[in-house]
């Protein structure tokens, strides 16, 4: 199995920066990581995703003020927020799918507990 942990989190005002940071551990072969948040009273969102490969996808929600970023040597995965809204405010997960080369057909996944980021207005 693989473990996730985010940090970083906490209170900012709009139009500031913020960047968590995700550690992974573990023995599987990551396939992608991925950010998702979750909104009170909403449903959790996927705002971005890096490939093992290091492609990058993103939400339409973040695109253009957001960016996700991985260092392999760390094993830490990186989202960058710039230009924050009230709006954006939510518990932030990361999450990592992967694979077992002995069992490469079941792909598995693995969530961080979340961490809050809240923006004052």
């Amino acid at each position: 199995q693989m473990e996730v942990e985010e940090s970083g989190g906490g209170l900012v005002q709009s139009g500031e920066s913020l960047r968590l940071p995700c550690t992974i551990s573990g023995t599987g072969d990551i396939i992608a990581e991925d950010w998702y948040r979750q909104a009170p009273g909403k449903q959790r969102e996927l705002i971005a995703r890096i490939s093992s490969g290091s492609g990058t996808t993103y939400g339409d929600s973040v695109l253009g003020r957001f960016a996700i970023s991985k260092d392999n040597a760390k094993n830490t995965v990186y989202l960058f927020m710039n230009n924050l809204r009230p709006e954006d405010t939510a518990v932030y997960y990361c999450h990592v799918e992967y694979v077992y080369s002995a069992d490469i057909i079941h792909r598995l996944d693995a969530w961080g507990q979340g961490i809050e980021v809240t923006v004052s207005s």
